[in-house]
C-alpha cells in the first residue's frame, strides 16, 4: 500500500504517514527555478565564488561559503562575516537554492563581505531546537578557525580573508529567529565563544508569533512566500511536542522566553516589511528590545511583504520591489560599516 498524506503545506511539502516528507515543489511551474540548487562554483561568476563544506564530519554538517572577489589592492583585507542562517518556517528550504543564491551573492558584491550559510536540519524529521542548535555549531566552527588562524589548515582559503572579530548573524523569516537564538547562546557565559566577536545581528522579517492572532495576521494580505496556512502548518511541524506559539524560540517576548533585560545582545538591525503578516509582533519584539534598554535600529521596506526581496520576478518585473531591494541592502551594509 504506497504511504498516505497526513498533512500538506500547499505546494511546498507533503508529510505522509509512514514518517517520510516529500519537499518536492508543486505549485506553480514558472516559479520552481526559485527553490532550484545552483551547484557551487569555486570560479568566480560575477564576482563571487561559492563552496560546500562539512564542517563536522560525526554530524555531516556542512555550509555553504560566499567569497568575493578580492579588489585590486585590496588582496590583503580582512573581510567581515555574515553567519546566514535560512527561512522556511524551519521546514523547507536550503541555502543552495537559487532565492537565497540571488539575495547573498548581491549582499557579498555590495558589502564586500564572506557569508557562511549552514544546511540546517529541518522539521518534521528534526523539530526544534535542532535547526538552532546548527546554526550555533557553525558559529563554534568559526570561533575554531578563529583560534587557528595560523594552522587553518584545509580552510586556509576563507581564513585568510575573513575577519572573525566582525561577525554578522543574518537570517530570513524563520533564520531570523535564529538570529536571535544564537546571540541569545553567543552572549551566554556557559556558551561563550573565544575569539569570535559577534558584532551585530540582523532579523530579516522574523517569525516572531504569538498564540493569538495579531491584528496584522488577520488583516494583512497573504502572500506568496507567507500564507496563515504556512504560518500554522510548519510551526505545528516544528515546534517541540505539546509547545504553542508561545514558546520563547517563536515568542521571544513573551513571558515564557528569557526577559531581554538579562541577556547580553550585540547591536541590532531588525528589519520589517510594511505589509508583513507578522508585522505587528515583530514590533513588539523592537519595543521589548528598546524597553529593555539594548541596541537596536529599525529598518521598514515600504509597501512590501514578507520577504519580498527573496521573489526575482518581482525583482525584475516590479520597480518599487527592486528600489526596496536596494534600499534594505544599503541599509545592512550601513550598519555593518558602523560595527
Amino acid at each position: 500500500m504506497s504511504p498516505r498524506v497526513v498533512d500538506e503545506v500547499s505546494g511546498w511539502l507533503r508529510r505522509y504517514d509512514d514518517g517520510s516528507v516529500d519537499r518536492a515543489w508543486t505549485g506553480p511551474p514558472e516559479v520552481k527555478f526559485m527553490s532550484d540548487p545552483v551547484p557551487p562554483h569555486k570560479h568566480f561568476v560575477d564576482g563571487v565564488s561559492t563552496h560546500d563544506v562539512t564542517i563536522d564530519p560525526s554530524s555531516g554538517l556542512r555550509v555553504r561559503v560566499y567569497l568575493p572577489e578580492p579588489r585590486s589592492g585590496e588582496q590583503d583585507r580582512k573581510l567581515p562575516v555574515f553567519l546566514h542562517l535560512h527561512g522556511g518556517g524551519f521546514c523547507i528550504s536550503q541555502p543552495d537554492w537559487f532565492m537565497y543564491y540571488n539575495t547573498y551573492t548581491n549582499l557579498v558584491r555590495s558589502a564586500g563581505a564572506v557569508v557562511v550559510s549552514p544546511y540546517l536540519r529541518l522539521a518534521p524529521e528534526h523539530p526544534l531546537p535542532a535547526a538552532c542548535d546548527d546554526a550555533f555549531s557553525a558559529l563554534l566552527w568559526l570561533d575554531s578557525l578563529a583560534a587557528n588562524q595560523n594552522d587553518a589548515g584545509s580552510f586556509s582559503w576563507l581564513s585568510s580573508r575573513a575577519d572573525y572579530q566582525r561577525v554578522f548573524l543574518i537570517g530570513d523569516s524563520s533564520g531570523g529567529n535564529l538570529v536571535h537564538q544564537v546571540a541569545l547562546r553567543s552572549g551566554s557565559a556557559a556558551t561563550a565563544l573565544g575569539q569570535v566577536k559577534v558584532a551585530g545581528a540582523i532579523p530579516i522579517h522574523p517569525g516572531f508569533l504569538r498564540s493569538k492572532r495579531s491584528r496584522s495576521e488577520m488583516e494583512q494580505p497573504e502572500s506568496p512566500l507567507l500564507t496563515l496556512e504556512m504560518v500554522d502548518k510548519f510551526l505545528g511541524m516544528a515546534l517541540p511536542v505539546g509547545a504553542t506559539k508561545d514558546h520563547p524560540i517563536t515568542c521571544p517576548m513573551g513571558p515564557d522566553a528569557q526577559p531581554l533585560d538579562g541577556t547580553k545582545l550585540p547591536p541590532y538591525l531588525l528589519v520589517v516589511a510594511e505589509k508583513d503578516l507578522v508585522k505587528d509582533t515583530e514590533m513588539e519584539f523592537y519595543e521589548a528590545m528598546k524597553a529593555a534598554g539594548k541596541d537596536v535600529e529599525l529598518l521598514i521596506n515600504a509597501g512590501m511583504g514578507h520577504s519580498f526581496y527573496l521573489n526575482k520576478i518581482a525583482l525584475d518585473l516590479d520597480p518599487p520591489t527592486g528600489i526596496e531591494f536596494a534600499k534594505m541592502i544599503e541599509g545592512i551594509v550601513k550598519f555593518v560599516d558602523n560595527h
